[in-house]
Formats: structure tokens, C-alpha cells, sequence
């Protein structure tokens, strides 16, 4: 397997098919078994801790917030990789956690405890942490949990925002809708290995989306973005 520069990558999959630890894996946080993971042509172990979170932000699917901490201070912590001994805090991290608060829409919450907010707000504050960062890679496990229809988009919309800056994004995603709407690569997994790979309309068919998910379904076509739009038939089969 491997993730393109400058690709917009979902992972789907059924609950417990191994997505989660995929993403852990690509961000250094667990060793795999066998194999390995490389980073521009590295073993993605070899390299400094700090260097490596100045090339791959990560979104992890759980986040705990340090008792007391306000929002502008937990999103400013994605500051951190870029900090030195002799460096002090800048402009430029500055404008970097200005600019991330405002594009998740958290500015105005930039004062409030970060336990007082709701979890959808919770949710914005980690992924302006996360874009505070300002790496080439972003990772992201589920980052449209807890957030409603609207704000899931606007997400979405930014995170394709940032791909055609020149970003490469990869999430995993529950929605398949949404995965196959936004994602250039598309990677199936269940039971702990990919099955699928390739572009949405490649791997979102109503043959794979069953042999995946176990359920019945029509693939039509996105009236509005002519991407696979996927209709379930009905309750789904169940292993």
C-alpha cells in the first residue's frame, strides 16, 4: 500500500477491521508487526520525534484535553514540533493558530475551558490543533465524530481545501457517502486487511460494498457530484 503525495486518502471499513491501528501505524504511534513504514523512501521510525511531527499531524480518535487548559492554548500546543531551546514563540505560530482556530470556526470559543464545550466543539478545537501543526501530512481518525451535518461538511470542505493546497490528507471515515464524494483513494479494509484499493468509483461498488459491510445496497450516481452514491437495500446480513 501506499499514499500518494498530495492525496485526498479515506479509510473505510466495518467497526474493528483494523483502520484505526493502519492510521497509528502511518503516524509512528505503533510498530507493526512485519514490514515497515517509510517516509519520503525512510523507515518512518528513523526519524527524530519532533521531525516527524513536523511532517505528519495526527487527529487520533480519542483526545483528552489537560484539566483547565482554554482553547487558545490547547490549539496553540500544535506549535510544539516547531519549537526550539532558543526559539521563542513567533508571528508566524502566531498567525498559525489564529488562522486554524478561524478555519474550523472555533475563534470565538478561543477563551472558553476547553471540558466546557460541547463534543462538536470539542471536536473543532483538536482538528484546529492538529492544522495548527501546518505539516505536509495530516491524519485523521474519525474527525467527523460528534459533529453534526453541517459542521461535517464544512470539515470536509476544509479538508479538501487544504488537499488542493498542496496538502496530503488521510481519514478515516464511517460515511461512505462521504468518503466516495471526497476522496481522490479510496482504501477497503476488513478483518484487518485492505481488500480494495483505488479511486471511488473503483471500490465503491454494490459487489464490494456488500462483501465489505455485509450489506445489500444500489450504487447510483451523485446527482450533484456525479460521485458513487450508495442506497442499502435494507436491514443488513450479519456474520
Amino acid at each position: 500500500m501506499a499514499i500518494r503525495d498530495q492525496s485526498f486518502t479515506v479509510i473505510v471499513g466495518p467497526n474493528a477491521c483494523g483502520k484505526s491501528t493502519l492510521l497509528r501505524a502511518l503516524s509512528r504511534l505503533l510498530t507493526p508487526s512485519s514490514g515497515s513504514v517509510l517516509l519520503d523512501g525512510r523507515a518512518i521510525s528513523s526519524y527524530p520525534a519532533k521531525e516527524a511531527a513536523r511532517r505528519i499531524g495526527l487527529l487520533p480518535q480519542t483526545s483528552i484535553a489537560p484539566d483547565g487548559i482554554r482553547v487558545a492554548d490547547l490549539v496553540a500546543r500544535g506549535r510544539f514540533p516547531h519549537q526550539r531551546l532558543i526559539r521563542q514563540w513567533t508571528r508566524q505560530d502566531e498567525a498559525a493558530v489564529n488562522e486554524a482556530m478561524a478555519a474550523t470556526s472555533v475563534t470565538e470559543l478561543s477563551g472558553r475551558l476547553v471540558d466546557e464545550l460541547s463534543g462538536g466543539q470539542r471536536q473543532r478545537v483538536w482538528v484546529a490543533m492538529a492544522l495548527a501543526q501546518q505539516t505536509p501530512i495530516v491524519l485523521l481518525d474519525e474527525p467527523t465524530t460528534f459533529l453534526d451535518i453541517a459542521h461535517q461538511i464544512d470539515l470536509l470542505e476544509l479538508l479538501r481545501d487544504l488537499n488542493a493546497q498542496g496538502r496530503t490528507i488521510v481519514a478515516v471515515l464511517h460515511d461512505l457517502n462521504h468518503a466516495a464524494r471526497y476522496a481522490s483513494h479510496l482504501i477497503a479494509m476488513r478483518d484487518g486487511a485492505i481488500v480494495a484499493e483505488g479511486t471511488p468509483h473503483q471500490v465503491v461498488t454494490a459487489e464490494l460494498v456488500e462483501a465489505v459491510f455485509s450489506l445489500p445496497c444500489r450504487v447510483i450516481e451523485d446527482p450533484v457530484t456525479g460521485t458513487p452514491l450508495v442506497l442499502p437495500d435494507g436491514r443488513p446480513h450479519r456474520e
